[in-house]
Formats: C-alpha cells, structure tokens, sequence
C-alpha cells in the first residue's frame, strides 16, 4: 500500500534527535489483567488492520515508500514497567525519545505504569506519527476498551484498500487565515540556559471554557488564549510585536461507535494574528489582559475559524503533489523535502494548537474502571518548538504543552504554561462578560 501523501512528507523529514511522536495517556482508577489486556488489545488491532503495517524494505531509488499490511504484531505492543515511584515520569521521557520503529508492525507501544503511591494506572501510547495520528489510536484503544469489558469486535472493521490509500487520511496546505502578505510569524523567545536535543512537556487540568450557541466556540476560545500567551511571553522576553500564526488541525473524520479512518486523517488550517489586531497590542500584551480587546479578538477570531473549516479541504497544494509525484526515486524526493523544509522555517507558524475536543468514547476497562482523565502531545520540532495539545474527560480540559529542549528549559516550559492559564481564564472571563452584553 503506497504511502499517503502526508505520510511521506513526514518519512522524509524524520530526525532522530526530535523523533516524530504522539504521546497519549489515559488515566483509570484500577489495574487492568495483564493477559486480557494483551489479548483485547491485538484483537483491536486487527479489528483495525490499518494500525497493523509496517514499512516495506526498499533501495532509495525505488519509487514509493509501501505499507505492508501484517496479520498481527512483529512485536508485542503492551508492556508492563516495573511499579517504580518514579514510574510514570520515565513513560513520559520514553514517548518522547522513544519512537516506535517503521519496521516493526504496528507502529505503537502501549505502556502500563503503576506507582507504589497510586491505586490505579495510567496507560501510556506511544505513536509514531509518520504512521497514524493520535486519534487514531484513541479509536483503536476504545475497542480494546470494549473487548476488554466483554463487548464485541466491531461488525466493520476498518479494513485497508488494495492499493490506494484512506481517502479520509489527508492533509491539506495550511490555510493562512487572518494572515496578510508574506510577513514572517514571530518565534516563540528561546529561554534557556542549558540547550539539548528532544522534547519535555507539562500537563495541567483545568475548567472547560464556557460555551455559549452561536458564540465562540471552546477551540476559539483556546486559539485566542494561544495567542495571548505567545505575545504576551515575547513581550516579557522584548521581542518586538509580530504577527502570531498558528497552525489548527481539522479533523472531519466521524468519531462515534461506527469508527473513522486510521491514519492521519486531520487537515491542516492556520490561523493568523496580526494586521487587525495591531490597534490593541498593547491592550493584549498587559500582564492582565484587557476584557474588551480580548473580546473584540474572540469575535474576529470566530469568524477566521468558521471561515477556514468551512472552506474545501485541499492536498499538500502543488508543492505537496510535486514532491510526492513517483517521477523520481524517492531518495531524491527525499533530499529536496528536506532542503525546502529548511528553506521554509523563518515561515513556519508560531505554534501548533491541536484540540482533540471532548473525548467521544467511554473507555470503560472493566474492574480497571473508566478513563477519569486523557491527555495528548503533539512533536514539537524546531524551528516550530512549541505545541498546544487539549482534550476535555469528565468536564475537565486536559492540557499538554510539548516543547523543544533546544528553545525552552523546564523552568521557562512551566512559566509558558501559566501564562497559558492565566490567559485562557481571561479568555473565558471577557467571553462571559461579552455573553452577558449581549444579553442584557
């Protein structure tokens, strides 16, 4: 099965020093059995045999990257680290350094993490995202969830085409909304002492933003937030106020009990702050925010947004299609891939927001109860270095900030993540007071 599009492009791109992974964990009260998860977990995979490929070996002037589809794992995908106090933090440092490799089907690793202080456990996904993204897997784990609770397979499973790839599993050219001309976006200020390789990240709860009909919605309310903690970080680091621009994936795939297409299957939008709000920069870039130019930014923002979902979704655009076209071998696709994504870089956006929106499915495991709490990350390459994650379980946002050690130290990572509240609350605040304008 030949490489998507999307696939590809990242295949090319790939670095060892930043590897190209999603992180997903899901917290639950109990301990599921060992064995039956393992059981219930390979019957998903193959209930979902997208999930169970692996790439095919080839020289590099071959003309395609290939799936091979397998009838089962090569390797076995669930572990169960040793109960340890410092168990769950090293799972972390494991799905950011630790890809699961192309070679070996599938191209995920579930991690089972118990601590001596912690009466339940926390699964640990781990995805490579040159494969799939991270919804997914979140589809392919629910069905391990009912399997494991005693349902049954799913009646269509999602079975590969012969030779074409999804259709759902594209990618689109960014969508550059709200942005004007070819002004470069501002950089996120690097902040730290001791540059290394990788990525660290932080994770926070908090209240799902208030949310009102025909409003904004709870993902404006995020990108609004986003941009306020970016602007307002490079203001305290006296960078001068540029234009912020945020890559949004979309995903259109159905989310229900039916299942969706495995693969990465979001499009891409970006979503550009600059030219309209120029006015209120300084209103924004206070340490508390203005309410009313917030507001003013929400309504605009909302209005970018519906635009940009409502607009057709296209391919990678021309550049995209060139650089996958199989005129050439692949190896040489390969190095002019990587040429232009270095070329690209000053243009690359601001960060990336991915708001996997409210968790669809139960994710009941049994006795091992349900999931009370499901956090994701996205990589954080340079020159980027900097994404946003969210999901909301149980009335609460989950949010994961993910970061390049090369652009952020711990330290700096954990003050971008207050300032991350501290505007998302102020986000809600002038929503709330907007709402009650127009009320009134």
């Amino acid at each position: 099965m030949p490489f998507p599009t999307v696939d590809e492009i990242s295949r090319h791109c790939v670095q060892d020093d930043e590897p190209e992974t999603v992180h997903i964990e899901v917290h639950l009260p109990g301990r599921p059995e060992p064995g039956r998860l393992r059981d219930a977990f390979r019957e998903a995979l193959r209930a979902h045999p997208r999930i169970l490929v692996r790439e095919a070996p080839g020289r590099w002037w071959r003309r395609r990257y290939e799936w091979e589809v397998t009838d089962g794992p090569d390797v076995e995908p669930v572990s169960f680290p040793p109960c340890a106090p410092d168990a769950l933090p090293r799972a972390r440092e494991r799905a950011l350094a630790v890809c699961p490799p192309l070679t070996a089907s599938p191209p995920v690793r579930l991690e089972v993490v118990t601590e001596p202080d912690r009466t339940g456990c926390v699964l640990v996904l781990t995805v490579n995202h040159t494969a799939l993204d991270g919804p997914s897997c979140l589809r392919v784990l629910a069905t391990a969830a009912t399997l494991y609770g005693g349902g049954a397979t799913p009646a269509t499973p999602n079975a590969p085409p012969a030779s074409t790839p999804p259709q759902a599993a594209t990618a689109t050219a960014p969508d550059r909304g709200g942005a004007r001309g070819l002004a470069r976006p501002v950089r996120i200020a690097q902040d730290t002492h001791t540059p290394r390789t990788g990525n660290a990240l932080l994770l926070s709860e908090l209240p799902v933003p208030p949310r009102t009909p025909g409003g904004p919605t709870v993902n404006d309310q995020l990108l609004v937030a986003t941009c306020l903690m970016a602007a307002r970080w490079n203001e305290v680091h006296g960078r001068p106020a540029t234009p912020v621009r945020i890559t949004m994936p979309v995903d259109d795939r159905p989310r229900g009990a039916s299942g969706m297409a495995i693969g990465n299957g979001t499009r891409l939008v970006e979503v550009g702050f600059g030219p309209e709000e120029r006015a209120d920069v300084p209103l924004l870039t206070r340490q508390t925010p203005d309410l009313a130019a917030v507001a003013r930014l929400l309504r605009r923002t909302a209005a970018r947004t519906r635009a940009l979902k409502a607009a057709p979704g296209a391919q990678l655009g021309v550049a995209g299609t060139l650089l996958t076209v199989p005129a050439v071998p692949v190896g040489l696709r390969a190095a002019v891939t990587r040429g232009l994504r270095r070329a690209a870089g000053p243009w690359t956006s601001t960060t990336l927001l991915s708001n996997i929106g409210r968790i669809p499915y139960a994710l009941d495991f049994g006795e091992a109860g349900r999931a009370t709490a499901v956090w994701f990350s996205a990589p954080a390459r340079m020159p980027r270095g900097l994404t946003v994650t969210t999901a909301s379980t149980g009335g609460r946002l989950h949010v994961t900030l993910r970061w390049s050690r090369a652009l952020l130290d711990d330290a700096a990572g954990a003050g971008l993540a207050g300032l991350f509240q501290r505007a998302l609350a102020a986000t809600a605040q002038a929503h709330a007071g907007n709402t009650a304008g127009d009320t009134a």
